[in-house]
């Protein structure tokens, strides 16, 4: 019976008229807490995607019936003193990350854009990229063989396919594109100093004995502002961000305690139940 007053009074008040209902409209109470419209629109409002999509009625009488669920469970729950500052941590974090949300929605200085774009790229000067490709083997003399056959007409990617215990091995030896810092110093040291379809001597690094020929090279481009564009918006926002906490900071009141902690401490979960 009191099931079925409670779900005709919770009709009731979802029958009321639209320009009636707002975040302060009661839907259910639980031993005299009340859960609103606006619980379960901000609830709503943090679902992952896949769930919000969902049909509203079935979504709504589902986000109910958990805060009613929830609050009968608060009810019966006597909260300790770690219960009390770790939900005062996570009050601290959820406004914290609004207030930053604020900060980063904020409209897009394109003037900031450009000034990053410029600093990074204005005065870029292009770089080398390299194409080669590889045969790894574990000795000298194995790469030495290479060559010979190499210098005796062999071709290089069968070579490659056949001898080479690297993982590009399969694919003919082939690297692709690659730029200053992406190889080890004795393999990108040997790549710079080769013309194009020369083959080097064997060369040594910590995987073992190369065999390297370089396919292409060329200059790199620098990239224009629309392709690197949302990185720099990205960069930009965040150097937003650091700024208005410095400036908060700067006019906050902040005072740090003298007393001397040891920092073991923090992994003393006991003294959150004295």
């Amino acid at each position: 019976m009191t099931r079925l007053l409670t779900s005709a009074a919770l009709a009731l008040t979802l029958a009321l008229p639209a320009q009636a209902q707002d975040a302060s409209t009661v839907l259910a109470t639980v031993n005299g807490t009340d859960i609103t419209l606006g619980h379960v629109i901000a609830l709503r409002d943090r679902l992952p995607p896949q769930y919000q999509q969902l049909p509203d009625g079935e979504l709504f009488d589902g986000i109910l019936e958990q805060m009613i669920q929830q609050q009968v469970m608060v009810d019966t729950y006597e909260q300790g003193p770690a219960d009390v500052i770790g939900l005062e941590n996570e009050v601290r974090t959820f406004i914290a990350s609004r207030a930053l949300d604020k900060i980063a929605e904020a409209d897009l200085d394109e003037a900031a854009v450009q000034a990053a774009y410029d600093a990074t790229f204005g005065a870029a000067d292009p770089e080398m990229e390299y194409n080669a490709s590889h045969i790894l083997v574990e000795t000298e003399e194995e790469a030495r063989a290479l060559i010979a056959e190499l210098d005796g007409g062999a071709d290089f990617a069968e070579l490659a396919r056949e001898k080479s215990t690297g993982p590009s091995g399969p694919n003919g030896g082939q690297l692709g594109w690659f730029g200053k810092g992406m190889m080890v110093p004795a393999f990108e040291e040997a790549v710079v100093s080769m013309e194009v379809g020369t083959v080097s001597e064997p060369i040594k690094t910590q995987f073992g004995w190369h065999v390297i020929r370089l396919n292409e090279a060329r200059n790199s481009e620098v990239p224009s502002l629309d392709e690197v564009r949302a990185d720099l918006e990205a960069e930009v926002r965040q150097a937003a961000i650091e700024a208005e906490l410095a400036r908060l900071a700067a006019g906050a009141e902040i005072t740090r305690s003298e007393v001397e902690i040891d920092p073991a401490l923090i992994r003393n979960t006991d003294l959150l139940t004295e």
